[in-house]
């Protein structure tokens, strides 16, 4: 065999070893730049377009903004791209958006929130919770540490998820429990927590729904009413500084979701369909993992690193 036989030879062996990557995934979710979460997320979608080869776009609006969000995913559209990955936290403003990615035939995978409706506008499958009962599952574990009053304070008020999160908390704790409206500012988190606190001590458990923008300023909040040790406060998702208060025994515990796999999964998903063909046959539930005292130590480096 001459030495340009071998090398076409070869040349052909590695053509056939290493297909052509799906080149275009757009990714758009609701989260605000200023959230920790959705930063790891961003960490998550990433590192899959590293590990995929694939080139991979991710797309927010400034703000909660439901309008902007449904036009970034009909930009999305226009460009028809390989795949498309939404967050769905409203059905109703969304939908037309990501039922006309379906009409153009391009495979949309929803992650993070919209698991009840994601199937319905035509999205392969969903990464992420079952919010309401994430939440009812840590009412009943607020509950089983002596619960009877309880807050649930909800950061992006006309989220759905986080209205789910709210409703599954109130039904598992079977107490009584009253849903405080914030901002995405943690400084008027801990004002409004601090506020409620004060207005009414019977109150001793608060549920948060965002580890940076609640959970820790809530255990702030706690604190500065000399509180510790008689409130338990647990919030959905994780950080750095919130992990160290559980291990401390400040805070009772955190509801792990792993976004860091609602970002890496659904893009590793739609790449493998466009090159391969290959989907899984149904939803991925990346969570609820109850992170309590014995396991905080183990994942603050890994909090702080972005990853979980």
């Amino acid at each position: 065999m001459t030495n340009f036989v071998k090398m076409a030879a070869t040349a052909v062996a590695l053509a056939i070893a290493t297909p052509v990557l799906a080149q275009d995934i757009i990714v758009v979710s609701h989260g605000q730049a200023n959230d920790p979460f959705w930063s790891v997320v961003k960490n998550g979608v990433d590192k899959a377009a590293a590990d995929s080869g694939a080139t991979v776009d991710y797309r927010a609006p400034e703000t909660f903004d439901m309008v902007a969000m449904s036009q970034l995913i009909d930009a999305a559209v226009n460009q028809e791209p390989d795949g498309i990955v939404v967050s769905i936290p409203d059905a109703d403003a969304l939908g037309p958006s990501i039922e006309r990615a379906v009409a153009a035939g391009i495979p949309v995978i929803s992650m993070n929130s919209g698991s009840d409706v994601s199937k319905g506008l035509g999205a392969l499958l969903h990464v992420g919770q079952d919010e309401f009962d994430a939440g009812k599952a840590a009412g009943e574990k607020l509950a089983s540490m002596g619960g009877s009053v309880g807050i649930c304070v909800n950061q992006e008020v006309g989220n759905v998820s986080l209205d789910q999160r709210c409703a599954g908390f109130s039904e598992g704790f079977g107490g009584s429990v009253e849903v405080i409206p914030t901002q995405n500012d943690p400084a008027e988190v801990e004002a409004k927590v601090k506020a409620a606190l004060e207005s009414n001590p019977d109150i001793d458990t608060i549920m948060g729904l965002g580890a940076s923008l609640v959970g820790e300023p809530s255990i702030a909040a706690v604190e500065a009413v000399g509180r510790t040790g008689e409130v338990n406060v647990a919030t959905f998702d994780l950080s750095a500084g919130f992990l160290e208060a559980i291990a401390e025994g400040r805070a009772a515990f955190g509801i792990d979701q792993q976004q860091f796999l609602q970002g890496y999964l659904p893009v590793i998903f739609l790449a493998l369909n466009a090159n391969y063909g290959l989907i899984p046959g149904g939803n991925v539930p990346s969570g609820p993992n109850l992170i309590t005292q014995e396991k905080a130590a183990q994942v603050v480096e890994l909090s702080a690193k972005g990853i979980r």
